[in-house]
């Protein structure tokens, strides 16, 4: 099939290239003429495992290209994907709908009778109804559908190709039946398909994301605890995640979520539910937002401490800018919320992170940063683990100690060997567990299995 995808963003690069790769023509849309630019020499916007060569691939055979024109979108096809953002209003919690209202009122004078389109943002409960109303008036017999993404930021190339669910909301068997061919490859391997109305298939984006986000809250809230009473929050959630009706996924305590998705869609369905005169139903969510945002203000207090109680004069070096490893998604990034916070309070800070230091540094340009560990690391008062990249675990705390003034770390994210780092002379400190000097915050529970 001939398929466009408008916004060429996080999602609908990745869905442009993998819907490339099962078989389909595709064309990419996006009013940034520079990224367009580059995506035509197969230059992707974002680090993501596994998209450069993708989406080289698919460039070099035909069967994706790009374009700055919705009406040669329509031309080209009578199935377009929207990957727009939707962003947090800036004056409120609310979802800001502009640039998705934008597309299909930019499309909708151009497509041709049977053209449907899908949405993939993530948006408020009864958009697609809202938008289905504006668009009879200029293209009647034309549809539109949602179809909400479920990918993980480190993973999308991987979570396209292989879903754990394909979800579709649709009013029509003919606009269900369309979507099951392009998504055949999928549904053919036993990928579970779920149709829907419309609204039941919005809901099911901003239910899961408001439910990882409570459970990552919730240990969060546990760490809180055990500080307070010598207990360790990475050994309660190994236990408690052994129940099936648990687990242990998203039960990981430390810094929080971030990113573009999790703190702007919470708000944002907490906002939506109050305008439909049922805001206490998830009320629960602000103090979800709450105990995620305290995370950061307690690593910062924790630094502090570590420093003598007064960032002023300070040196400190930060491991992480990213919001999560394996992306250079600096978007609601915890690491840089910290590192600013501190650099505000009089400490000089230095940033390292593998992949995501150019999008740091137009945000926060009065933060250093360096793609050398060490160079962060000169003459550090403490040392501060932020974004868990699997490179932090293979530093040397030997080594790394003849670099800072002061031998003293905090693990924010439960990423490193803890006992490895106090046996080469450093104080540590994790959020969660015990103080520095007790040494079974380093040491994990014996644990038996039949």
């Amino acid at each position: 099939m001939r398929i466009s995808v408008i916004g060429t963003g996080y999602v609908g690069v990745v869905h442009a290239a993998c819907l490339a790769n099962i078989g389909h023509e595709v064309l990419g849309v996006d009013i940034d003429e520079a990224r367009i630019a580059e995506l035509a020499r197969a230059r992707a916007p974002i680090f993501e495992p596994g998209l450069d060569g993708l989406l080289a691939r698919m460039v070099r055979e035909g069967r994706l290209r790009f374009s700055t024109s919705l009406a040669e979108a329509a031309r080209f096809a009578r199935t377009h994907f929207v990957c727009v953002g939707t962003p947090q209003q800036p004056t409120g919690p609310a979802a800001d709908l502009r640039y998705v209202d934008a597309v299909v009122d930019g499309i909708a004078p151009h497509l041709r009778p049977g053209s449907l389109i899908v949405g993939k943002s993530t948006v408020p409960v009864g958009t697609t109804a809202r938008l289905a109303e504006r668009l009879s008036a200029t293209a009647p017999q034309s549809e539109i559908a949602w179809n909400p993404e479920f990918l993980r930021e480190g993973f999308a190339v991987h979570d396209t190709m292989h879903p754990e669910r394909l979800v579709v909301g649709v009013t029509s068997p003919w606009a269900e039946a369309r979507l099951r061919e392009i998504y055949r490859p999928m549904v053919s391997a036993g990928v579970p398909f779920f149709s829907m109305n419309p609204s039941t298939a919005e809901l099911v984006k901003v239910a899961a994301n408001s439910f990882l986000a409570t459970k990552i809250s919730f240990i969060n809230a546990m760490a809180e605890i055990c500080e307070a009473v010598g207990a360790d929050v990475v050994t309660l959630a190994d236990a408690v995640g052994k129940d099936a009706r648990i687990g242990r996924q998203f039960l990981q305590p430390g810094l929080g979520f971030g990113g573009s998705c999790f703190p702007k869609d919470i708000r944002a369905f907490a906002a939506r539910a109050q305008e439909l005169g049922v805001g206490d139903a998830v009320a629960f969510l602000h103090q979800v937002d709450e105990t995620n945002l305290r995370q950061r203000r307690r690593a910062v207090d924790i630094a502090r401490g570590l420093v003598g109680g007064s960032f002023t004069g300070r040196n400190v070096a930060v491991l992480g800018a990213a919001f999560k490893p394996g992306s250079d998604d600096v978007r609601d990034s915890p690491a840089l919320d910290v590192a600013a916070t501190i650099q505000e309070e009089g400490a000089e800070v230095r940033v390292h992170d593998p992949e995501a230091v150019d999008n740091a540094r137009p945000l926060f340009p009065e933060l250093q940063y360096t793609l050398d560990v060490s160079k962060a690391c000169e003459d550090a008062d403490v040392l501060l683990h932020l974004t868990a990249w699997p490179e932090y675990r293979r530093i040397s705390p030997a080594g790394l100690a003849a670099t800072v003034r002061t031998p003293k770390i905090l693990d924010a994210r439960h990423g490193l060997d803890l006992a490895m780092w106090r046996s080469a002379g450093w104080t540590v400190r994790a959020l969660g567990r015990s103080a520095a000097d007790d040494p079974w915050s380093a040491t994990p529970a014996r644990t038996t299995e039949a």
